[in-house]
C-alpha cells in the first residue's frame, strides 16, 4: 500500500517544491534537471513497477510500459528545451504541450482500487490475450493512452 501511497505524496511535494522556488525567487538548471529526474521516476518508473506488480507482465505489456516512461522522459526533456519558448513575457508558461507527467497518478490510483478488489494478476479487468506468442493484458493500452498523451503536440493543457 505504501507504493501505492508514495507517488500522491511525490505529487505534494513536486508542487509544494515549486511553489517554494518561485515565492524565494530561487531557481537553477541543477534544480530544473533533479525537478525532472524526480518526475520521471516517481510518475514514470513507479507506474509502470506498479503496473508490472500487479500482474502486467506479458511481453507486449513489457513494451508498453517502457513506452509509457520513454513517453515520460520525452515530455520532461521537451518541457525543459521548450519552456522558455511557451513562456510569456513574464516569463510564465501559459500551457502544457500534452498531459502533465504527474496525471500518472490516476493509473496509479485505478491499480490501487484494483489490488483493493483483488483483481489484480490473473483476474485484471478485461482478461489478457495471446498475440504473436506473446501475452498481452488490454488494461495496459490505458499506459498507451497516458503516454501519448503525455508526448501529445496538439494537446494543451492550461497551467494552473
Amino acid at each position: 500500500w505504501l507504493a501505492f501511497a508514495l507517488p500522491l505524496v511525490a505529487m505534494v511535494l513536486d508542487y509544494l517544491d515549486g511553489r517554494v522556488a518561485r515565492w524565494r525567487h530561487r531557481a537553477s538548471p541543477l534544480g530544473r534537471e533533479l525537478d525532472s529526474l524526480a518526475d520521471l521516476i516517481s510518475f514514470g518508473v513507479a507506474p509502470a513497477v506498479l503496473g508490472f506488480s500487479v500482474g502486467l507482465r506479458g511481453a507486449w505489456d513489457a513494451l508498453v510500459l517502457v513506452y509509457f516512461v520513454s513517453c515520460g522522459l520525452s515530455r520532461l526533456a521537451r518541457y525543459n528545451v521548450t519552456a522558455a519558448d511557451l513562456a510569456d513575457e513574464s516569463g510564465k508558461v501559459k500551457y502544457f504541450e500534452g498531459t502533465p507527467i504527474p496525471t500518472s497518478v490516476i493509473l496509479v490510483a485505478l491499480l490501487a482500487v484494483l489490488t483493493w478488489l483483488g483483481r489484480i494478476d490473473g483476474e485484471l479487468p478485461l482478461g489478457r490475450i495471446r498475440f504473436l506468442n506473446a501475452s498481452f493484458h488490454p488494461l495496459v493500452v490505458l499506459y498507451a493512452i497516458s503516454g501519448s498523451a503525455m508526448i501529445s503536440k496538439t494537446l494543451r493543457v492550461p497551467k494552473a
